[in-house]
């Protein structure tokens, strides 16, 4: 019953995330995704209904949750710059903005994305 509880509540605050945050062509959103082992990336224009690139740490198989976090960030940072983007709006996905979340958009942000 407690995990059906904190679902529900992050999917009340994703909803509330989401009504704010949307991706434009010119101005597109950072998605993210964490599972108990994996943690996901995805940049979206949300007005073309579009995944403009997508990372996860499925192919880092080495280091611990934080450190694979960190990966991500940087590599999506370094498919945004080459698909010439530069700045996003940052979508936690309901998530509470610490741990894997938050090593996740500070490693985005010093490989040069910004939000």
């Amino acid at each position: 019953m407690k995990t059906a509880k904190k679902l529900l509540d992050r999917q009340a605050r994703k909803r509330r995330i989401r009504a704010r945050a949307t991706g434009t062509s010119v101005k597109p959103r950072l998605a993210v995704f964490k599972s108990l082992n994996e943690i996901y990336a995805q940049i979206i224009d949300d007005s073309a209904g579009k995944t403009l690139a997508s990372t996860s740490s499925l192919k880092i198989k080495k280091g611990s949750k934080s450190e694979r976090a960190a990966e991500v960030g940087k590599s999506i940072a370094e498919v945004a710059k080459a698909a010439k983007i530069e700045n996003v709006v940052f979508d936690r996905g309901g998530f509470p903005y610490i741990g894997r979340i938050k090593i996740l958009a500070e490693a985005a942000r010093a490989a040069g994305l910004k939000f």
